[in-house]
């Protein structure tokens, strides 16, 4: 199929894939605001760390609720309308969290908040996934994990000035209200600029297929992606949706314990995503490099520097993933994590000290850094962006709502449970020991990846075959 490629068009749909994208923004910045908060929550209500652990955590069952339910309900009310939701729900859960006044209110927020961050970390690569052309498809699916990766940044560095301008995140800043209470209610502006972005940017023509509505969709072909022949890709779509149109779980069932073997590829591979220890850093590395030694202003700068990698690292993704592939990408990245990983156990083995008097003697706090970071760079490079990529891509038309779902439903259960352990495990075992499971994990990404992950680079999606 000949696409025109004008600048116009590609403007067009670059700019799309970016409001598209916001919902990423709000993913990385939910899942992340939470950091510069635990010691505060953990000191004001007076929780233990398994507590703390799952006070940190309990957003994403929201998430992965919101997650399962995300592919259906975008089949019946159209991508737009479930966006919309998502930024409502967020919106809520950022002024409820900040003025929770209990352990279990504050938890019914991040809940809450966990559901439209769930529908938004759907939606959004399945919308762009869907209104892409082929051959810019891997490129545009990255800018949702850029905008994953600019939220974390984004709510790291609002953390570190929120807490630096109240001199310290337990201190009182605005109105009598404490710096880590402000942490939640910033989130209500991006939340607020999500809903209107999708209130502006057309509907799917997928979607609109799917619902016989054929012209809208040939609109939205030629005008948005510069379909030369949009009639004749309607056609295709057709051919492909006829199965679609009552989504269930007869469409993802198969031979391998009641699945589909390649809803299972995607599980595996979004559960591994979270076993390699990503979100160990992002939920608690302000708290963690306190653990060792560093002072609070140390571990909030050195947080924000890694959410910058994270973020830089991302455009290597972009600019690689439709020219050297999603596989070799995902093989190379978890090599490096291997090797980042690796560094970090070793370091954490030589800590000295106990209870508040514990640091990293030289060299290992430069090696702890380096490791932690060297993971972190090669996370953001190839397994952070690829995975989504893949997830909104692999499946066949017929399955790849509800697929997509399960997956990224899999994908925050995983997030959960590392999410939820991390603090106690860390207590009990040790930092050396977490770091040295999170490398293994790495090192089973590479095999699985190198026996089960299909390569789809420049694929149409109505070609992608089971």
């Amino acid at each position: 199929m000949t696409t025109q490629a004008s600048a116009n068009h590609t403007a067009k749909v670059i700019g799309v894939t970016i409001a598209a994208a916001v919902g990423g923004f709000l993913f990385g910045f939910d899942s992340s605001v939470i950091n510069g908060a635990v010691d505060s929550i953990q000191g004001n209500f007076g929780l233990g760390e398994f507590f703390t652990g799952f006070t940190v955590a309990v957003a994403l069952l929201g998430c992965a609720a919101g997650a399962w339910f995300a592919g259906s309900l975008s089949d019946r009310w159209g991508r737009k309308k479930v966006m919309l939701l998502g930024s409502f729900l967020f919106i809520i859960s950022s002024v409820g969290s900040g003025l929770a006044f209990s352990v279990p209110d504050l938890m019914v927020w991040r809940v809450l908040g966990g559901l439209g961050i769930g529908i938004a970390s759907v939606i959004a690569p399945a919308y762009i996934a869907e209104i892409a052309p082929a051959r810019m498809r891997g490129s545009l699916a990255s800018l949702q994990q850029l905008a994953i990766t600019i939220g974390i940044f984004a709510a790291l560095l609002s953390d570190a000035v929120l807490a630096n301008t109240a001199g310290g995140a337990s201190n009182d800043l605005w109105f009598g209200v404490e710096a880590w209470r402000w942490m939640f209610i910033v989130g209500v502006i991006p939340a607020v600029i999500y809903g209107v972005l999708s209130l502006l940017i057309p509907e799917s023509p997928r979607y609109l297929v799917g619902k016989h509505l054929d012209e809208e969709a040939a609109e939205i072909l030629a005008n948005i992606t510069g379909e030369l022949h949009p009639n004749e890709r309607i056609h295709e779509i057709r051919l492909t949706l006829r199965a679609e149109q009552k989504s269930s779980f007869a469409d993802i069932r198969g031979p391998k314990f009641g699945l589909h073997p390649l809803v299972w590829v995607g599980i595996v591979m979004a559960v591994l995503q979270q076993f390699v220890g990503i979100n160990a850093i992002f939920y608690y590395s302000t708290t963690l490099w306190k653990s060792v030694g560093f002072t609070e202003d140390q571990s909030f700068t050195t947080s924000v520097i890694t959410s910058v990698i994270n973020v830089a690292m991302t455009f290597v993704a972009i600019l690689f993933v439709d020219r050297v592939g999603r596989r070799n990408l995902l093989m190379a990245g978890s090599i490096g994590m291997f090797v980042g990983l690796i560094m970090a156990a070793v370091a954490f083995s030589q800590q000295i000290g106990s209870g508040d008097e514990v640091s990293l003697p030289s060299p290992w706090g430069v090696v702890a850094l380096i490791g932690a970071n060297l993971f972190v760079v090669f996370f953001a490079s190839t397994w952070g962006p690829v995975m989504w990529v893949l997830l909104g891509e692999m499946f066949p038309n017929r399955m790849r709502a509800m697929a997509l779902g399960i997956g990224t439903a899999a994908n925050w259960i995983a997030n959960f449970v590392i999410s939820l352990l991390f603090p106690s495990l860390t207590e009990m075992v040790g930092l050396s020991i977490v770091y040295g499971g999170f490398a293994f994990f790495a090192a089973v990404s590479f095999f699985f990846v190198k026996r089960n992950i299909p390569e789809t680079k420049g694929m149409e999606l109505e070609d992608m075959k089971a």
